[in-house]
């Protein structure tokens, strides 16, 4: 479910002679890929019974139906109007004679206007899932997709400042097990060959929930990769292997960022003993015009096979720097050269090339 600097999705582009020709989508696919998951988050909501949501329900019909063909119109008016008047009357939540016309309310404490903001978009199920292809060097076959918050919004926040704050409201691990929700369900629409991974921060890898809410998506384990994001405390490093110890004997993988960023030391990798090693783009960027940073690359591959992970190139962008990291010896990359994300399941279907390619024994196998 991660997180980049992207509120809305972009569009898929071409790869690279060679890589295989992706389909071709309507001239407006990049309005179609937000519409087909706002009408989602629409219909799920309608669907749901809770007495103390039929003002929402309420104010969806009406917003619906005077904007039948713009779903993501109608979130966006109802995010609106629930904010405001969560601002006006402190947080409450609005009674069923309240007229839904409410005056400009005046200014508010900036932690309360966050606090409502993060709260209506928990309420309302305000965010989506993209998914960006992630590809085995050097043949190019989509092994898994790593899965990346959007957020409906009007004020095109990116999916970093939302969750950031979150984290300042107290309600950061609330946030992030809604996105990872939201990318378990649209991980169903995922090919059964590849694996998905997900962004999670420590603190939240550690909450009791996480197992209940992955054995409820019905994915295969061997097919979850929690991608560890954020630095963890050292007093929490107990709780977060024991939290992970059950779920990895099942299969569930372990990625971390090889760049050092969120570690106290090599040591702590080596204790975690990740699955996969991945380099993020301050790492790539360049690498094949700097000596220094192909030198850093050539060590970390030396850790990743000392300790049995797959190396991995994030934020690929040119020819070069792909060619740079395949003769470095690493054995997945992703990035905008290899295609970018997208919440529609046309592009994910276009990222496959054939049934031959499907792995034989698991799609981790491909990183090892």
């Amino acid at each position: 479910m991660s997180w980049d600097e992207n509120a809305l999705p972009a569009l898929t582009t071409s790869l690279p002679t060679g890589w295989g020709a992706q389909a071709a989508l309507p001239g407006d696919s990049g309005e179609l890929t937000v519409r087909w998951q706002a009408r989602q988050i629409i219909t799920e909501l309608l669907a749901e019974s809770d007495p103390a949501s039929e003002w929402t329900r309420q104010q969806l019909r009406a917003l619906f139906e005077a904007h039948p063909d713009n779903p993501e119109h109608v979130l966006l008016e109802h995010l609106t109007a629930t904010t405001e008047l969560a601002n006006a009357d402190n947080g409450a939540i609005p009674e069923m004679a309240r007229p839904q016309a409410v005056a400009v309310p005046e200014p508010v404490p900036f932690t309360r206007r966050s606090r409502n903001r993060i709260e209506a978009i928990l309420a309302d199920k305000m965010l989506m899932t993209a998914f960006q292809p992630i590809r085995r060097l050097p043949e190019g076959h989509v092994i898994g997709v790593e899965a990346l918050t959007r957020f409906v919004s009007d004020d095109g926040a990116s999916a970093d400042h939302w969750f950031s704050e979150a984290e300042s409201v107290g309600l950061g691990t609330d946030l992030e097990l809604a996105a990872l929700h939201r990318a378990l369900t649209a991980a169903q629409a995922v090919p059964e060959h590849m694996f998905i991974a997900l962004n999670l921060t420590p603190a939240t890898c550690a909450d009791p929930r996480i197992p209940g809410l992955l054995d409820h998506s019905q994915l295969a384990m061997d097919r979850i990769v929690i991608d560890l994001n954020g630095p963890i405390p050292f007093d929490q490093y107990g709780a977060l292997t024991a939290a992970l110890a059950p779920l990895r004997q099942r299969g569930l993988r372990i990625a971390v960022n090889g760049a050092g960023v969120g570690f106290t030391s090599m040591d702590q990798v080596l204790e975690l003993h990740p699955d996969i090693i991945k380099l993020d783009r301050s790492f790539i960027a360049g690498i094949e015009s700097s000596q220094g940073q192909r030198l850093r690359a050539a060590a970390m591959n030396e850790l990743a096979h000392y300790i049995d992970a797959a190396l991995g190139a994030q934020g690929v962008e040119t020819q070069e720097e792909l060619d740079a990291v395949t003769g470095l010896g690493m054995v997945a990359a992703q990035g905008y050269l290899l295609g970018r994300p997208s919440v529609h399941p046309l592009d994910w279907n276009a990222w496959i090339r054939s049934e031959s390619e499907t792995p034989a024994t698991g799609p981790i196998s491909l990183l090892g």
